[in-house]
């Protein structure tokens, strides 16, 4: 399943993403959530890599149980910070072999743990991982965008030549970061668009989880939290769970419906291995006919 031909169609996407079990106990969480989205039927699902490679076993087996035992079209992460072309070449051997048709690359955040050190040969941008890719292998590629410009880049337009940069490698699609304005997204694609970038982007969903996560995200991912969406978080109880989802379920879907009104290729949906506002906001876009 190549992602890049999926968006060249009329009918706007939807895709979902993962993070990787570690274990029995959330690999069974893990099955349990794609047994209440898979009846969704998105387009594909994604499956994140960690840090530095840490836990690749664990991103390997995920995509393994969508595509060997579930049968079910899968993209898969790779992030090449610390890693060196010779770790990168066996993480792409395993997935061509396992039939992964489609790789989005990151350069990686740097892993947390004490004493890491990096490869010396380790691709120091995105943009030189996705060139490597490209040359040595026939898969479709994916990259990052960032409507708010990514927390390291000097400038929005800066962070623009870096999407430029990953297009002219190889790159067929981007994902953008999520947002809680689309206004960014749209500006975004807008000043994209002028500097030669024509790459579909799609705009990444992220609904209010909790309220903890919701600002460590904002904080961490440099996604800014409008007065709005501020309002109704203050306005919550935080020690109520199902008011906290139904808020970010109806923001979200605010958010969706407005995307979808100006015609996005899709919609890539950051479930947090979890179901319930996925699967809410997914079925009210469906039974609206906006999807």
């Amino acid at each position: 399943m190549r992602v890049s031909e999926l968006y060249r169609e009329k009918q706007p996407k939807i895709s979902l993403e993962f993070f990787p079990f570690r274990d029995e106990k959330t690999q069974a969480s893990f099955n349990r959530v794609m047994d209440e989205l898979t009846p969704l039927d998105p387009d594909y699902y994604s499956v994140t890599f960690g840090a530095g490679g840490s836990n690749r076993e664990g991103s390997y087996a995920t995509v393994k149980t969508l595509i060997k035992d579930r049968e079910l079209p899968a993209v898969a992460y790779i992030a090449g910070y610390g890693l060196g072309p010779d770790e990168i070449r066996e993480v792409l051997d395993r997935y061509w072999d396992l039939g992964v048709e489609t790789i989005f690359v990151l350069r990686g955040d740097k892993p947390k743990e004490e004493g890491f050190t990096s490869h010396p040969g380790s691709f120091v941008h995105a943009s030189d991982l996705i060139a490597f890719i490209k040359s040595n292998y026939e898969f479709s590629l994916g990259c990052a965008g960032y409507p708010e410009g990514h927390i390291e880049a000097a400038s929005l337009e800066a962070d623009i030549e870096c999407l430029k940069l990953k297009q002219d490698n190889g790159a067929e699609y981007a994902v953008a970061q999520y947002f809680y304005d689309n206004d960014y997204y749209f500006s975004y694609v807008d000043k994209c668009r002028n500097a030669g970038i024509d790459i579909p982007i799609i705009p990444g969903i992220m609904p209010v989880y909790t309220l903890r996560l919701t600002k460590i995200l904002s904080r961490v991912c440099g996604a800014a939290i409008p007065s709005g969406l501020q309002g109704k978080l203050d306005g919550v109880d935080p020690e109520n769970a199902d008011a906290v989802l139904d808020l970010g379920i109806e923001y979200a879907l605010e958010q969706c419906r407005g995307l979808l009104e100006k015609g996005v290729h899709g919609l890539h949906f950051y479930t947090m291995n979890r179901s319930r506002s996925t699967r809410t906001i997914i079925d009210t876009l469906k039974r609206e006919n906006l999807i």
